[in-house]
Parts: structure tokens; C-alpha cells; sequence
């Protein structure tokens, strides 16, 4: 009889089965996200957390022994005569190429956290593949170490990068943005060497990890390139090679600074220049309570 009745009654009992699989799958994508989210703002809180106030007014005083064109860039972004930024958060709307030859870009959105008294950030991003695919990463400086993470769906792990060549890229991408942290050019941990008048070196050395950069300026003052040789990978065999923020746009959000609000990211690899990231910022926030 049981037998029979399931074969009577098939079309309504896989219909079922269907919908409870859907509504499982679901739930557990629902849960993986919520345990991300939740790693994602405890992280992000002891970060916050960490980290002192400066209350200081940038000065004529503060600059004066930064090489020219960092110095002309203070005054023109609006730096000098504003507060020191202590923190900052960061929303952005992103498309990405996740390799060299693929074709079209993938769309999402971030978030990021930044401090300057002790250098971090989290950046955390959501972005759709498909109506059912996407991926929520995590990328981490805090304590002079660096850590990338990517869940498919927030459940399956695609990255999961720790180690020294990780801790140098993210401490040079760290330093690449102070274009949207203006007064970190006067961090104890940053020193600059002149190289001409539309260009400058910065070494950040902080807890172990050391880094270095190249920005250049056009002649209105504005940042327009950052450029760094960077480790894209983390194998046993990687190599740095040029990695480079590029500038198209500069704008001033709750405050008088000017800082890019549209930028690519490019490596110079082999036979390819490869822009795997276009982003525009939406929205910046300074100095602002938890």
C-alpha cells in the first residue's frame, strides 16, 4: 500500500521533496551569510576598538619636512587646516575581472574600515556571480599582518591566505590608500624620499612588516597614480610584480577633502596590463563614533 501510494502520488511528493531541498539550500546560505556577517562586525568592532584619537589640526608645521609635491597634494586635497583622521569607513561599488582572459566584469559592493593610530583595515565585499552564486571576501591588515579569505555562498572556502607575502601586499595596499586618508603621510610609521617634483617614495615599516610605494601628482596638486611592485600571489614561486591604483576622478564627501572617488587597479603582468578592478566610492566617513 505504501508503495502505492507513493508511486499515486509521485507528481506532489517530488514536488515537495523539491521545495524542502530549496528551502534547506536556502536556510543554509541564509546562516552562512548571517556567520559571516557577524565575523565580519566583530572584527571590524575590535579594530575600531583599538585604536586611539587624535584630535590635532594639521598644520603648515606638520608638513614641513615632507618632500614637495606631498606637501603641495596637503594643501590642495584640503588636508592642511582639517582635523587629523583617526578612522574612516569606506562604501564602494565595485566590478571586478576575477581572471586575466575573462570576458565582462562582475558587480558588487564594500565596505571599509580603516585606522590610522594603529595602521588596519577591514575591507569586506558582496558580490553576485548569478541568480545563485556569489561570494562575500574579506581582505585584513591589523597588527602588521595581512589575511584574504573568499566564501562561495559565505560557506565555501576559495581563499584563505596568510604569511609573509600576504602581510607585505596587504601593508602596501594599506599604504596606497592613504589617498583617502590624507593625513596618514604624516604616520610615524611612513617616511618619504623626494624624487622630483611631480613624485614621491614612501617606506612604511610597521611591526615587522615593511612596504614601499610610488606616488605621483599632476601640477593642480592632486594625486593621480600610486604604484608599488606587490607579490599577487602567495606561492612558494611568486614574484613581485607592478601593481598600480590608477585615478580618474576626485571628489569631496562629508568633508572639504578631496580625495579619488573613482579608481582602477591594474597588474602589469607578462603580455597584459590586467585592470581586474573598477571602483567608485559612495560614500566616506571620518572620524565617526562606533
Amino acid at each position: 500500500i505504501f508503495q502505492y501510494l507513493i508511486i499515486e502520488h509521485w507528481a506532489e511528493a517530488k514536488l515537495g521533496i523539491i521545495l524542502n531541498i530549496l528551502v534547506l539550500i536556502l536556510s543554509i546560505f541564509s546562516f552562512g551569510n548571517f556567520k559571516f556577517l557577524q565575523r565580519i562586525r566583530q572584527e571590524t568592532n575590535l579594530l575600531l576598538s583599538l585604536n586611539s584619537s587624535n584630535k590635532n589640526t594639521i598644520s603648515e608645521g606638520d608638513i614641513k619636512a615632507l618632500p614637495l609635491p606631498v606637501k603641495n597634494w596637503l594643501r590642495k586635497s584640503g588636508m592642511v587646516g582639517s582635523p587629523f583622521i583617526n578612522k574612516g569607513k569606506i562604501t564602494q561599488k565595485v566590478k571586478m575581472q576575477m581572471q586575466p582572459e575573462q570576458k565582462g566584469w562582475v558587480f558588487g559592493t564594500a565596505i571599509q574600515h580603516t585606522t590610522t593610530d594603529k595602521p588596519g583595515f577591514i575591507w569586506s565585499v558582496h558580490v553576485k556571480l548569478n541568480k545563485i552564486l556569489s561570494f562575500r571576501g574579506r581582505d585584513k591588515f591589523e597588527n602588521g599582518k595581512g589575511e584574504m579569505l573568499v566564501k562561495i555562498n559565505s560557506l565555501i572556502n576559495v581563499v584563505n591566505e596568510k604569511g609573509p607575502k600576504i602581510d607585505e601586499g596587504a601593508l602596501q595596499r594599506y599604504l596606497g590608500e592613504i589617498v583617502w586618508f590624507p593625513s596618514l603621510a604624516l604616520s610615524p610609521f611612513i617616511s618619504w624620499e623626494a624624487i622630483d617634483e611631480f613624485s614621491a617614495k614612501a617606506i612604511m615599516n610597521y611591526e615587522g612588516t615593511q612596504g614601499t610605494g610610488t606616488f605621483y601628482f599632476n601640477k593642480n596638486g592632486l594625486i593621480t597614480q600610486f604604484k608599488a611592485l606587490r607579490f599577487k600571489d602567495n606561492t612558494t614561486t611568486s614574484k613581485r610584480i607592478e601593481w598600480t591604483i590608477d585615478i580618474q576622478e576626485h571628489k569631496a564627501f562629508d568633508s572639504s577633502i578631496q580625495v579619488p572617488s573613482k579608481i582602477t587597479s591594474t597588474w602589469k603582468l607578462n603580455n597584459i596590463n590586467w585592470t581586474w578592478l573598477q571602483l567608485e566610492v559612495l560614500d566616506l566617513k571620518y572620524n565617526e563614533e562606533n
